[in-house]
C-alpha cells in the first residue's frame, strides 16, 4: 500500500509530510490519510506537529483533474471536498500547535491547510524567474473562496489586503507573503524549512505548558469558528462548481496541468 503521509518524529514534535507525487495534489484519499495522520498524532500523545511537503512543492492544492473525473456526480464530488475541509477543520481544532513546512508552492487548498496552522515557515525562493508562490486564487479558476476560508485569510493579512488578494485571485511570492505576514519566517531549501518548523515548536514547548495551551487555544477560537460548516456552505460551494463559468475556468487548467 502506498503511504500518503510519511511520518517522521523528532522528539516529541511529529512532522507528517504530504507525499503524493508528483505536486501532492489533495485528492480524498490523502486528505483522508490526513485526517488520520492527525488524530494519530493525538491519540499518540505527540506535543507538537509539523506538516510538511516535497522539495519545492508543498502541495499543488485539490487535484482538479480528478476532481473533474467525478462529472455530474454530485455526491462524489461532495465527499471529495468534506475530506478536504475535514483535513483543514482537524488542523484547525488541533489541541497541540501546529507549524507549516511550506517546502515550495503552496497556492489554493496548501494555502488553506497552511492558515489552518499556528505558524508558517516557507522557502525562500530559489530561481527569481521561477519564484515559490502562496495564495488563494480560487476566484483565476472560477471559485468563490467560501466565507470561513476568507476569515483565515482576513485573519492574518488584514481585511482590505485580504479582500484585494482574494478578489483579484493572487498568488505572492514567498518574500511578498513574508512581508504582509501570510508566512513568519523563510528558510533556504525544505530541510531547513522544516528544521526551523521544528525549532519553532520547541521553543513553544519549553514554555509552562497549560498556560501556553490555553493561551493558544483562545487566540484561535477564531480560527475554530471559521472552519464550521454554517461558514463554509458546502452544498452551495458544490453547487457553484457546476456553473458555466467555475467549469470553463476548471476544464481550461485541467487542460493546462495535462501538457505539463
Amino acid at each position: 500500500m502506498t503511504t500518503l503521509i510519511e511520518v517522521i518524529n523528532h522528539g516529541p514534535i511529529r512532522e507528517l509530510r504530504l507525499a503524493r507525487p508528483p505536486v501532492n495534489a489533495l485528492d480524498t484519499e490523502l486528505c483522508r490519510s490526513l485526517i488520520a495522520a492527525l488524530n494519530q498524532a493525538m491519540a499518540d500523545d505527540v506535543q507538537g506537529i509539523v506538516l510538511s511537503g516535497s522539495e519545492r512543492i508543498f502541495t499543488g492544492g485539490m487535484d482538479v483533474p480528478y476532481l473533474l473525473r467525478h462529472g455530474q456526480d454530485k455526491h462524489k464530488l461532495l465527499d471529495s471536498w468534506q475530506a478536504f475541509f475535514g483535513a483543514a477543520r482537524t488542523l484547525a481544532e488541533s489541541r497541540i500547535p501546529v507549524a507549516a513546512a511550506l517546502t515550495g508552492h503552496s497556492p489554493a487548498g496548501g494555502c488553506v491547510l497552511a492558515l489552518c496552522c499556528d505558524y508558517r515557515v516557507m522557502a525562500r525562493s530559489v530561481d527569481p524567474a521561477k519564484p515559490y508562490v502562496i495564495g488563494l486564487n480560487e476566484v483565476q479558476v472560477g471559485l468563490v473562496a467560501p466565507e470561513g476560508i476568507q476569515r483565515l485569510m482576513r485573519r492574518v493579512v488584514g481585511t482590505h489586503r485580504a479582500g484585494v488578494l482574494l478578489a483579484g485571485g493572487q498568488l505572492v511570492t514567498a518574500e511578498r507573503a513574508l512581508e504582509i505576514g501570510l508566512v513568519d519566517e523563510l528558510a533556504n531549501g525544505a530541510d531547513a524549512v522544516v528544521a526551523q518548523a521544528v525549532a519553532w515548536l520547541q521553543a513553544q514547548l519549553k514554555l509552562p505548558r497549560q498556560p501556553m495551551l490555553q493561551t493558544r487555544a483562545i487566540a484561535r477560537a477564531d480560527l475554530h469558528d471559521a472552519m464550521q460548516p454554517e461558514h463554509i456552505q458546502l452544498e452551495r460551494f458544490v453547487e457553484a462548481w457546476y456553473s458555466a463559468d467555475a467549469q470553463g475556468a476548471l476544464q481550461a487548467l485541467a487542460a493546462r496541468l495535462g501538457k505539463n
